[in-house]
């Protein structure tokens, strides 16, 4: 499996852009190291983050074909994964890439553990994007991130779980728009984020920046913070790679 764990692939989160297609963000490589191990006409699947919003789903999808079609990544099919039909997962290897797609991180977890999705992944030879909450669900135990109104004060919310164990990096997205958000009356980095990284790494990255898991070995690529034990510093910038070796 050749994993590349997204802020976002394309665009920049909270940013309207009003053409049609917005292709693949070419930054830190991206584009160039995915191109290594495309297929022409690849055939796909999109492992929603919303598992029962049927119209949305149909909606992103055909966004993503348009978007890797105008990158230069010819798609022969991509499907969706949702509450409709999720049979797709008894048959992974029939797709040569899956789309962890962005969302909220606690909804999609339920609905891959309700699939059976780090089981059938085991035996996935494949490519793996993750979008933001499929990136953060990717994780082997997986940082949940409060984002909704009343999630950080509500003691019965889970903000570890055990995830889809396609790294044991725990990535948190789209750093550069959510950085100095209020959640609960709180700031959502410094007087939670930074709470819970006692005993926890977090690599905070922006919007074109990613991290590659090739054969075991963790990279990242572009802008990234570190965040542990309630401190924050940058570890990688534009243009430059950082390794993290292999994952456990």
């Amino acid at each position: 499996m050749i994993a590349f764990l997204t802020s976002s692939p394309n665009g920049r989160y909270r940013e309207t852009d009003r053409r049609s297609v917005v292709p693949l963000n070419p930054a830190n490589g991206f584009t160039n190291n995915l191109k290594k191990y495309w297929k022409d006409e690849a055939n796909g699947l999109l492992l929603s983050a919303m598992p029962d919003l049927s119209e949305i789903n149909d909606g992103i999808c055909a966004s993503m074909r348009d978007t890797f079609t105008a990158s230069g990544f010819p798609v022969g099919s991509l499907e969706v994964c949702d509450n409709r039909d999720f049979s797709q997962v008894q048959r992974l290897g029939n797709f040569d890439f899956l789309i962890l797609g962005g969302g909220h991180v606690p909804t999609q977890h339920a609905f891959f553990e309700e699939i059976g999705l780090r089981k059938a992944l085991q035996k996935y030879d494949g490519i793996v994007i993750g979008i933001s909450a499929g990136t953060m669900n990717s994780a082997k135990l997986v940082y949940a991130q409060p984002e909704e109104e009343g999630e950080s004060v509500d003691p019965a919310y889970q903000k570890f779980l055990n995830g889809l164990d396609i790294t044991d990096i725990n990535i948190l997205p789209h750093y550069q728009a959510v950085k100095d958000d209020v959640l609960d009356g709180r700031r959502l980095f410094e007087d939670i984020t930074y709470a819970d990284s006692y005993g926890h790494k977090f690599y905070a990255i922006v919007d074109g920046s990613y991290l590659l898991v090739e054969n075991g070995e963790q990279t990242l690529y572009g802008e990234a913070w570190l965040i542990l034990d309630g401190q924050i510093q940058q570890v990688c910038r534009m243009g430059e790679a950082l390794s993290l070796g292999c994952r456990q």
